[in-house]
């Protein structure tokens, strides 16, 4: 793996760092092959609870790195065609990746927050912005379409309306605005902004695993069951949960007044 994505752990906490602040961690080559790797890396470690994506320097991401796009633009339109094609089915991979995996995802984002930076905000659970970040599609500013599932979970977070307003006009909004449209979770000062993600990162990697897990699971896979399909998946999960320890010791701290201790070991499934 190149280290234009830095992997870092802290106890269950994994924390991908998009790693070219010189370049405003604009995506590149490199950077696609590294982020479908650590991707997939913490998603198939049972002992991972939350992954934090990050940017390291002033940005988290600027979107799509145009210079390099610009050493293919000599080839004919077919080759470009099937070049660019293939990239963004491999960075595909990765954002698939980080809808499905198994650990809760909290994006961290500062600055520029545009093109496939925005996708990657969309496929977090939660999101903390620092008050400097600006976000934007841009992809109609060198004609592009959107990538990175921009036009499936963009629409699914602001609505169709609003999702249609920002891909196509591209226009720049801050951070009181994405928190707003509940882009984000929470906006806090740019000096604030580690302290805040570190503690909520804990609060999630101390939570009851299986409870979170299948939470995520549930709100995630909601859009694509009927109201009934929804129920039953509900009551599945439900049952799920209180088979595990950690149901006990939550209704045992309930009783004894104090603040649970859950240990819920990961899910197998």
């Amino acid at each position: 793996m190149n280290d234009s994505v830095l992997v870092a752990r802290d106890g269950p906490i994994v924390t991908l760092s998009l790693n070219r602040p010189q370049a405003l961690n604009a995506l590149d080559f490199d950077m696609v092959d590294a982020l479908v790797a650590s991707s997939a890396a913490v998603a198939a470690d049972p002992t991972v609870r939350v992954v934090v994506l990050s940017g390291e320097g002033r940005h988290f991401m600027a979107g799509g790195d145009i210079r390099s796009f610009a050493s293919g633009l000599a080839e004919g339109p077919d080759a470009r065609q099937l070049r660019f094609q293939r990239m963004v089915e491999d960075v595909h991979a990765a954002i698939e990746t980080l809808h499905r995996m198994p650990p809760l995802l909290v994006g961290r984002v500062q600055g520029a927050v545009a093109g496939i930076g925005l996708s990657l905000t969309c496929a977090c659970d939660l999101v903390v912005a620092a008050d400097d970040a600006y976000f934007t599609s841009a992809y109609r500013h060198i004609a592009l379409s959107p990538d990175g599932g921009a036009s499936w979970a963009l629409p699914r977070i602001v609505g169709t309306r609003k999702a249609m307003e920002i891909l196509l006009l591209g226009e720049r909004f801050d951070a009181a605005e994405a928190l707003r449209l509940g882009l984000v979770n929470r906006v806090v000062p740019a000096t604030e902004l580690d302290g805040v993600v570190a503690a909520l990162a804990t609060k999630l990697a101390d939570g009851p695993l299986l409870a979170q897990r299948n939470t995520r699971r549930l709100v995630r896979s909601a859009a694509a069951r009927t109201l009934s399909e929804q129920l039953q998946a509900e009551a599945v999960s439900f049952g799920q949960c209180a088979a595990d320890d950690d149901f006990v010791e939550g209704i045992a701290a309930f009783l004894d007044k104090r603040a649970p201790r859950f240990a819920g070991e990961p899910d197998a499934s």
